[in-house]
């Protein structure tokens, strides 16, 4: 059975500074998540919920959910932001190893996502001139699996990377690159559908799983608009007006292939939860009926994955 998973971005919680609003209060989202048909969630930026382990493991057990990880940024191309990020990403995998159930959280590392002018202005567009040069791509490399590292040397839990637009690793070949560069022992992809498929300029989201199959470890179900898509890289808008115009829509709703994308789990024999993410601004659309609306097209086509 295809085991799915659901995170407070989907309810207009997001990590970016530029994306603040009034925000969905947790204990609202988490009910609302488990009665759209979810079993597990993700922690949100860090004080969405209770930071203490008892009070969110007995939010959790209320009503039933695993927690499956969290979302950690840091500016990892800055070699002076790499002790901080250390530090931020153990204070959360403390917390996740101490609510820890089957299958056992992440910690999920990106980059400072929207940090940057030139990557924000051009998510979906970015060209290798706006990328990282050599001796940053070894910073941004060291400083990841330094992450990971103390991460599972304290905790136990382990850490993958996720792609993400509006960052340094964004495009098919930066993801890449970060693989080739990052200990495979030490840490993983989190593949997340929708990033891929606006970084790529391409919905053939298959072509990525294959290309990057040996390094997934974790899947993040998220569709993209492609007309959306590209009247942003026609009109130049950047990453937080794509959002706003709903670049990652509704699952079903978009350019990728979900059936194909279950068929490709089910042959790798990927047996592990799946996140469904749509990411939206706070007081974006109407976030419980789209995770139902999303929930129930997953069920439309699980038979792609039985």
């Amino acid at each position: 059975m295809l085991k799915v998973g659901n995170a407070p971005c989907s309810w207009g919680t997001l990590e970016f500074e530029a994306a603040k609003g009034e925000q969905i209060k947790f204990d609202r989202m988490l009910d609302e998540l488990a009665e759209t048909g979810y079993t597990g969630t993700e922690l949100g930026d860090w004080g969405f919920m209770p930071t203490a382990p008892a009070a969110l493991q007995a939010e959790l057990a209320q009503r039933k959910l695993v927690m499956l990880g969290a979302f950690v940024p840091v500016a990892l191309k800055d070699a002076a932001a790499h002790q901080a990020g250390i530090a931020a990403a153990l204070k959360t995998a403390r917390l996740l190893a101490a609510v820890a159930s089957e299958p056992k959280p992440y910690l999920i590392l990106a980059d400072n996502n929207g940090s940057v002018p030139e990557r924000t202005v051009n998510a979906g567009r970015v060209t290798p001139k706006m990328g990282l040069a050599p001796a940053q791509w070894k910073t941004f490399a060291e400083g990841a699996d330094k992450l990971a590292r103390a991460v599972f040397s304290e905790t136990g839990l382990k850490t993958v990377f996720h792609h993400h637009c509006a960052g340094y690793v964004e495009t098919p070949d930066e993801i890449a690159r970060f693989l080739e560069l990052t200990d495979p022992k030490a840490l993983g992809l989190v593949f997340d559908s929708g990033h891929y498929a606006y970084g790529a300029e391409d919905c053939d989201v298959v072509k990525g799983l294959e290309r990057y199959k040996d390094r997934v470890w974790y899947i993040h179900f998220k569709d993209c608009q492609p007309q959306v898509a590209a009247q942003a890289r026609a009109e130049g808008w950047d990453y937080f007006q794509a959002l706003r115009h709903g670049v990652f829509c509704e699952l079903g709703q978009g350019g990728v292939d979900f059936p194909a994308m279950l068929r490709w789990l089910k042959a790798n024999r990927y047996d592990g939860y799946t996140l469904v993410e749509q990411d939206v601004l706070p007081g974006m659309g109407s976030p419980k009926e789209s995770a139902r609306r999303n929930r129930e097209y997953l069920r439309s086509i699980e038979n792609h994955y039985a």
